[in-house]
């Protein structure tokens, strides 16, 4: 009977190694968002001349939505991987940052990603006012807020834990 709960337990142990073709599939998903990011500088660069000043405002705002995005892919490939899969072991001196990102700093990562996507999102709607009904302003408004308490509550209760841990 323990020979079955071994093989078990290396079973489900080794099943953390399927999790590595979801990473893969983000660095494919990050490639293309790259050459989506790349077409949308392309125009903006086209347009240098031609648009006025709120509409490269909105454009910048999209690229840095664009970097945004990329590094919450980043960001989660690589902390996942760390936290579930395996360490990195010759890239340590390379990248500060690896072996710092426990699951529940992600998730606070993760949550103020999110709130930052979202501010430059509304922050574009607030740009092009006029293209929106008070109502579907209100809603982006409410979700927007929800995102922002959502993120605060995550920090709270990671602070909570982290004073039971220590």
């Amino acid at each position: 009977m323990k020979s079955l709960e071994l093989l078990v337990e290396r079973i489900i142990l080794s099943s953390r190694w399927i999790l590595v073709v979801f990473y893969l599939g983000l660095v494919a998903a990050l490639a293309v968002y790259a050459v989506s990011f790349l077409y949308k500088f392309g125009k903006v660069a086209m347009n240098v001349f031609v648009f006025d000043d709120a509409e490269m405002i909105l454009a910048m705002l999209g690229l840095i939505d664009a970097a945004l995005v990329a590094s919450l892919i980043l960001m989660v490939m690589i902390a996942g991987y760390e936290n579930f899969v395996s360490r990195f072991d010759e890239a340590e001196a390379d990248v500060s940052f690896l072996g710092k990102l426990d699951s529940g700093s992600l998730k606070i990562k993760v949550a103020s990603s999110i709130v930052a996507i979202s501010s430059i999102h509304l922050l574009q709607v607030f740009l092009n006012v006029q293209q929106y009904t008070d109502t579907k302003l209100m809603w982006l408004t409410f979700i927007h807020l929800a995102f922002v308490v959502s993120a605060v509550l995550l920090g709270f209760l990671e602070q909570i834990m982290s004073k039971l841990k220590g």
